[in-house]
């Protein structure tokens, strides 16, 4: 399905418009393996399979028939719509375990003393009858579990499943070709898919990493030709040149040199000038069509704000030493010896705390900027689409589409505007903020 919210979630593929990029796969041979493994044909295959291994390999297992109405019926719930079967057992498994560390938790040891005895997790499990207690006892079975692997890939296997001489009814083939025109799927060399938005294992590619890994070649082919133009003596020259030495220069004089310092400030320009950019470019692409911003995913606005959070130490330890690193952390006080021996250790606790929190915040705001941008866009140009639901369902004058349309249009252009600043100041805050965080680390407090 495609999603929701275009600019926010993060995806396994491109989408652009339908009649760049149609999907005329002529049979289930021809759809990626992704999208055959959610069809409801396809995993009632792979539950077959998987329950003949598991009837082969343990006893005690159900009759297919039965297994089947019980994973039918638990694929009826939103939040297990499209899941195979061996995920049902796994998370009837973890559940069971989880009720049984909830009852008995972790350090209570079956002892002679007066306290009663734990019991082992099997008897728990017999005594219980929690769901599919058959495969909850085997799969603590040391020699299972490692057979359990072998087991799940085997009764998955999509290529036995397209080699099958059954064909998809023509009416499915077409509403697949519909869902997946407009999608450009990115190739999973090293790992597999569950969903078009979820991993199943291995280091998948997504949507966001392809934008930043492409970002990031544009910056090292622009930043090398300056680089190598400055390094022979020459003025910069051409419009993108002067903008990058208008950058540069903002960032040296009035970020780096005000925050770390004169002498200090120089060393970390390169960081400074470097990830103000990546953010803004990042931020700009969020204003592209069927692109979408990497910055407004966690995991990157996190991992730049880690990327601030270990400069600082790194500077900071490299400056005074780990201990002297963290003794800078506690503020000056002229305490007596034994004041200081209490309280010293807990305002470095407490500093040391604040420090991560702080980082972690960096990271959030502008995760919160950007989502909150798109959030409001969407909602804004949502107004037209119900107008529209509001004309067809319930017979509402066509004129009020047409208004609703209108403000939705205006509104829509105006607020992308705001958000062009926006990408600017939110890059510009972080790269402010890091160069305060980073000063902070490397000098005295």
């Amino acid at each position: 399905m495609a999603s929701t919210v275009l600019h926010i979630k993060d995806a396994y593929y491109f989408e652009v418009p339908k009649l760049l990029w149609p999907s005329n796969r002529p049979g289930k041979s021809a759809f990626p393996e992704v999208w055959v493994k959610l069809d409801p044909d396809f995993q009632l295959w792979e539950a077959e399979r998987l329950h003949g291994a598991l009837a082969r390999t343990i006893a005690g297992v159900p009759n297919w028939s039965a297994l089947k109405q019980e994973y039918l019926d638990w694929k009826q719930e939103h939040h297990n719509a499209g899941k195979p079967l061996d995920v049902m057992l796994e998370q009837r498994h973890a559940e069971a375990r989880l009720a049984y560390e909830q009852r008995f938790p972790v350090g209570r040891t079956e002892t002679a003393g007066a306290a009663p005895a734990v019991p082992a997790f099997d008897a728990f499990v017999q005594d219980t009858q929690p769901p599919s207690a058959w495969f909850v006892r085997q799969l603590e079975q040391p020699e299972f579990a490692g057979r359990w692997a072998e087991i799940k890939q085997q009764a998955g296997d999509v290529a036995a499943y397209k080699a099958l001489p059954q064909e998809w009814s023509q009416e499915k083939i077409d509403g697949y070709n519909q869902h997946l025109s407009g999608k450009i799927l990115i190739p999973q060399p090293l790992g597999q898919l569950r969903n078009l938005y979820e991993p199943e294992s291995g280091f998948c590619i997504s949507k966001f990493l392809v934008i930043e890994v492409a970002v990031a070649l544009v910056l090292l082919v622009v930043f090398g030709r300056l680089a190598r133009r400055v390094a022979a003596g020459e003025p910069p020259r051409g419009p993108l040149a002067n903008l990058l030495e208008i950058f540069l220069v903002y960032i040296r004089d009035s970020i780096a040199r005000p925050a770390i310092g004169a002498h200090d400030g120089e060393r970390f320009v390169p960081l400074l000038w470097t990830m103000f950019m990546f953010i803004l470019v990042c931020n700009l692409c969020g204003l592209l069509p069927w692109v979408g911003s990497p910055t407004a995913s966690f995991s990157v606005t996190t991992a730049l704000a880690f990327v601030t959070f270990s400069t600082g130490v790194m500077g900071g330890m490299r400056k005074f030493g780990p201990l002297g690193f963290l003794a800078n952390q506690i503020p000056s006080m002229d305490l007596a010896w034994p004041m200081a021996i209490f309280i010293k250790p807990m305002l470095l606790a407490i500093e040391l705390l604040g420090l991560c929190i702080k980082h972690l915040v960096l990271g959030i705001r502008l995760l919160a900027n950007m989502v909150a941008g798109h959030l409001v866009l969407l909602g804004v140009m949502g107004l037209a689409f119900g107008a529209a639901a509001a004309v067809q369902f319930h017979d509402a004058p066509g004129w009020q589409w047409g208004l609703t349309a209108l403000i939705s249009v205006v509104a829509s252009t105006l607020f992308s505007c705001l958000e062009l600043f926006v990408a600017f100041l939110q890059a510009y805050i972080f790269t402010f903020l890091s160069a305060l965080f980073i000063g902070a680390a490397t000098h005295h407090h």
